[in-house]
């Protein structure tokens, strides 16, 4: 290997370390929330079941038509939701063992970014589409004092969009290589 190759090779190792190590946090931070979800059932089904009733907003009527008052159907979108953490978190999981292969074969960088990529905009699906917008503005969640998980869906998006713009910092060019890799 000659001094100019050796020298290109350390940025894209250390961007793709970075975006390794992001998507892995990530991973093993939704893994978690799934894991408690499952196992502390009963504690987030309250959040769930509260902002999709509606039941502690400013109750404005042109707003309550929205509530979703079936416990069956709050519970139906609480599973739905663990569901969809546990997924994110097996496709980001998948996503960080591939970055370490890629580096260790100086390939496959391309396949670690996609599998990264779909996991992270998951997981931005999930907080920003679903706790930002539908529970924050469509169930109005922002009224609530006692069930606002808001500040919560902020830091997860971004930390998703932070380590989504270190994924592709690597596809750079001259950063990380190319789809070639």
């Amino acid at each position: 290997m000659s001094d100019k190759s050796s020298i290109r090779w350390i940025p894209r190792t250390g961007l793709s370390l970075a975006a390794a190590t992001l998507t892995g946090i990530v991973a093993l931070y939704i893994a978690l929330v799934a894991f408690g979800n499952i196992t502390d059932f009963g504690t987030n089904q309250q959040f769930v079941r509260h902002v999709l009733a509606m039941d502690t907003t400013f109750k404005d009527p042109d707003l309550m038509g929205r509530a979703i008052t079936s416990r069956r159907w709050q519970d139906a979108a609480y599973m739905g939701i663990i569901a969809w953490e546990t997924l994110t978190a097996l496709v980001l999981a998948g996503g960080t063992a591939l970055w370490f292969l890629g580096m260790r074969r100086r390939r496959g960088i391309a396949r670690a970014r996609l599998v990264s990529t779909v996991g992270l905009l998951m997981l931005l699906l999930l907080f920003g589409a679903g706790f930002l917008a539908i529970g924050g503005e469509w169930f109005a969640m922002w009224q609530s004092k006692s069930w606002n998980g808001l500040e919560a869906a902020t830091r997860n998006v971004t930390l998703a969009g932070i380590a989504l713009l270190v994924v592709h910092a690597t596809g750079a060019s001259g950063a990380g290589g190319t789809a070639k890799e």
